[in-house]
């Protein structure tokens, strides 16, 4: 086996289609199929079942495909750190991000990350579940990952800062008069929540048990801006991160009171290259919410944390 047919199992695993992945590999289509054939041959397994919608993985495929795709990002992480010099660094790095946090911070540390190693190409996708992140980190399919802090995080997690929670109301709103919402005064709303494994639902449910409020949902949704412009039309009131909000909604926002933070932290590879390195360090010089600056808001009135427990 080569990691050459790896990458053709992958790329038609992704594609659904034979001819689709020769294409985006720029290969001809036989020498793929021929490459998928040795490979089922090899290992005596068939690894894609033909549908009426395209090739699809066997349950077998599915496994192989998960260790093919660490073996590769790692043959691509050693390529890039051999050819890395002192001002050029090429390859892919493949960074996963938990929906809703660092929406402002992380494209302003890429952005300076590509302004730097204009060769090397970025691969970023998000995550709802701090769980699935944390089996891709320990599997070293990420380089890095950006997260929520959670009682489960990993011993070598990077703290970077700590992300503010804000209610969005819908327009005309009466609570909008207030430059801080109590969160006692919620009672009464319904609430667009999120899907419910992801970190963003579990901060909302912890607020909304601490302070005795029923959690009425009006609807669940998959992303912090459709769940912002959902509000925004009247649909329910939600709570996201304050940098998670998209531009053109800021009226429609109010901190609360007590505050809700979430500690924010960075898990980087074991044996990090220079990629990942350099991507953490530029992370660390966003702008975040200090956690001692978090604490010192409002402190009559005490905060929540990551936990959902109330502090004072």
């Amino acid at each position: 086996m080569s990691l050459r047919q790896y990458e053709y199992a992958l790329a038609v695993a992704e594609e659904g289609s034979v001819t689709a992945a020769a294409e985006k590999l720029r290969v001809a289509q036989p020498s793929v199929s021929q490459q998928i054939r040795g490979l089922e041959r090899e290992l005596g397994v068939q690894l894609f079942a033909r549908t009426p919608t395209g090739l699809v993985p066997t349950v077998v495929g599915r496994a192989f495909l998960r260790e093919a795709q660490v073996a590769v990002n790692a043959s691509r992480r050693a390529r890039a750190t051999a050819r890395a010099g002192a001002d050029e660094l090429v390859g892919e790095l493949v960074v996963a991000v938990q929906l809703g946090f660092g929406t402002r911070q992380l494209p302003g540390a890429l952005s300076a990350l590509r302004g730097r190693f204009p060769r090397l190409e970025v691969t970023v996708f998000e995550e709802q579940s701090s769980a699935e992140l944390e089996r891709l980190c320990s599997r070293g399919v990420l380089d890095l990952a950006l997260m929520a802090a959670c009682h489960r995080s990993p011993a070598n997690a990077h703290h970077l800062g700590v992300e503010e929670f804000v209610v969005v109301l819908g327009p005309g709103h009466h609570l909008l008069a207030e430059d801080r919402v109590e969160l006692r005064d919620l009672k009464d709303e319904t609430w667009l929540r999120f899907d419910r494994d992801s970190a963003l639902d579990g901060v909302l449910l912890n607020v909304l048990r601490e302070h005795d409020l029923a959690p009425t949902t009006a609807a669940r949704v998959s992303q912090t801006s459709t769940a912002v412009r959902w509000a925004a039309h009247g649909l329910g009131v939600t709570l996201v991160p304050a940098s998670a909000v998209p531009d053109g909604h800021e009226h429609l926002i109010r901190p609360v009171t007590p505050v809700v933070t979430q500690p924010v932290i960075a898990v980087v590879r074991e044996d990090a290259g220079p990629a990942e390195t350099a991507l953490l360090e530029l992370l660390r010089q966003e702008t975040w919410l200090l956690e001692d600056t978090a604490a010192g808001i409002d402190v009559e009135r005490g905060s929540v944390d990551v936990a959902g427990a109330r502090r004072s």
